[in-house]
């Protein structure tokens, strides 16, 4: 069996179907075979800067890396692209970089990373330098020019002038043991880097296997042949700097999909969105939960526009509420909703399709490949039906560990009956068929009275009104209960408590109800669209008490 190196990949599909569509963005429009040049030249502006492999894999622990690595620090772009892909050709270790972070967060994660350069957007060139002025030591940084008009930053070199100046040929070769490395999104706690052999995320996340049985691909002649029958046209409206938006490009890239961005990535642009799908002929739309689908639905009422290319929309990331789910599928008729399920530790794990509004629900899904659920105590595999409330597992090709922390590494994967797992942190059941029930994260869950309350339930128990635009649920700490449900909510008109509390208590037990209600004009969310509990936990520490 084959193990696979992402760039080889990359440039075995390209050089298989080096005419197709793979990127269109603005004016943009880029081929296979113009991707390849530029990574490649990418790669090789890296080489000649000095990125290395200091270590292989076999001489390094789980926890450690040695390739020097190279943050992305851009809005959805070709630049992001380009440099992912450039990254894996001079074997340098490529990172996620939340767009939103202050320079406290911006600081720690270039000192967690130990990065090596940054490839940045020119909108963010002040707060990079502010990062960096204490920084000693060579640093590369690639700036990427937008609509702010900023300069150059002092020792920083345009993108489009580090290609010009490399050859194609990056003169290292890659091995299925290089790293890919994606850093979580913090909302509960410190971002931490997972690290993954690219052989392992290839497979478990990005198109390395055969969908309709689960089994890898052999070798790099079964992967060329999905490519050269071509593929869908997607858009992913996740950011890069998420899994879900990275994954999704990756699999376009190997089953030769083409990617289609909408003109405004910055925010979120429903007008703009759904004229892109119109224009490009996009077949399928990725979307993460709630805050991306009811401005998109709000537009659809609103709009008139020519949807028919359009077959499947994806949700990742973050719930989508049945009632959202049932009123996409009324307005787009005919098409089907696909939910999946995954996370940075464990790559994709199970989905759920719903075809018409009547048969929508949310959180149950269809097992995937070598998604499992270990019991309570972490000692045996879940029996389907069982009361237990286990915790969602994952085997097979699973990541080494988080970056520098081996006892996070050592909590997180665990093994289970004589088998390596990976435990994210998700509470899970089987039913009595077998398809997995989620109940949501365990870091998000409330102990309130003795009892076990996940937010996710508050929250979408919340959403059924139909004046609630988004919500947040949290606890923070009671002297009568230990810990109390809190919801954080933004409303659509004047609604008050009780009216809300009689919606969810329809849904969910009264114990489970939210003892506290604060309003916000809007709720504060990732760039992904993921829940920010920090936040949630800031607007109810003082309020009300």
């Amino acid at each position: 069996m084959t193990e696979f190196n992402l760039a080889v990949t990359a440039r075995a599909v390209a050089e298989a179907i080096p005419e197709a569509e793979f990127l269109v963005s603005r004016d943009t429009r880029l081929t296979f075979a113009e991707m390849s040049d530029r990574s490649s030249r990418f790669g090789r502006f890296l080489v000649d800067r000095g990125f290395s492999v200091h270590s292989e894999r076999s001489a390094l622990a789980n926890h450690e890396i040695g390739q020097d690595t190279l943050g992305l620090y851009l809005h959805n772009c070709p630049e992001f692209l380009i440099a992912n892909l450039g990254a894996y050709e001079a074997r340098a270790v490529p990172f996620n970089i939340n767009y939103r972070y202050v320079a406290e967060e911006l600081t720690y994660l270039v000192r967690d990373s130990d990065a090596r350069g940054v490839v940045f957007h020119s909108t963010f060139a002040e707060t990079l330098a502010h990062v960096l002025g204490g920084t000693t030591g060579p640093l590369t940084l690639v700036q990427v020019p937008d609509d702010s008009g900023n300069a150059l930053l002092p020792g920083a070199v345009w993108f489009d002038d580090a290609l010009a100046q490399s050859d194609p040929d990056p003169g290292v070769e890659p091995s299925p043991d290089d790293i890919y490395m994606i850093y979580t999104g913090g909302t509960t706690g410190m971002p931490k880097g997972v690290l993954w052999r690219q052989a392992d995320v290839f497979v478990a996340a990005m198109g390395g296997r055969n969908r309709n049985n689960g089994e890898e691909w052999p070798d790099l002649d079964a992967v060329i042949a999905i490519a050269r029958r071509g593929g869908t046209r997607l858009m992913p409206l996740p950011p890069f700097m998420h899994g879900a938006g990275q994954w999704a490009c990756f699999n376009a890239l190997m089953n030769g999909s083409t990617v289609v961005l909408p003109n405004q990535v910055v925010h979120l642009d429903p007008v703009d969105i759904w004229s892109t799908v119109d224009r490009e002929r996009v077949n399928t739309l990725i979307m993460v939960g709630d805050a991306f689908a009811r401005p998109l639905a709000e537009e659809l009422e609103r709009g008139d526009h020519d949807l028919s290319s359009l077959n499947a929309l994806v949700n990742a990331g973050a719930p989508l509420h049945v009632d959202t789910k049932r009123r996409m599928l009324e307005l787009l008729e005919g098409r089907m909703i696909i939910d999946t399920l995954g996370s940075s530790e464990t790559g994709a794990q199970a989905s759920a399709v719903a075809t018409e509004a009547a048969g929508s629900q949310s959180g149950r899904f269809t097992p995937g490949t070598d998604m499992a659920v270990v019991d309570s105590t972490r000692t045996r595999l879940a029996e389907p039906g069982e009361d237990d409330m286990g915790w969602l597992a994952q085997r097979g090709r699973l990541p080494l560990g988080y970056l520098g922390d081996p006892d996070k590494t050592a909590a997180t994967f665990p093994v289970v009956v004589g088998e390596r797992m990976a435990l994210p942190g998700d509470r899970a059941q089987l039913d009595e068929d077998g398809n997995l029930v989620l109940h949501g994260r365990d870091s998000a869950t409330i102990n309130s009275g003795g009892e076990k309350i996940f937010a996710e339930e508050v929250e979408q128990a919340l959403m059924v009104h139909p004046a609630v635009v988004d919500t947040v649920v949290c606890g923070r700490p009671s002297e009568r209960w230990g810990s109390e449900v809190c919801a954080v909510v933004a409303l659509r008109g004047d609604v008050g408590d009780d009216e809300l509390l009689a919606t969810a208590s329809e849904s969910i037990a009264r114990y489970k109800l939210p003892k506290l209600i604060v309003r916000r004009d809007v709720i504060v969310r990732s760039p992904a669209g993921k829940a920010d509990y920090r936040w949630a936990r800031e607007q109810v520490a003082d309020e009300g008490s």
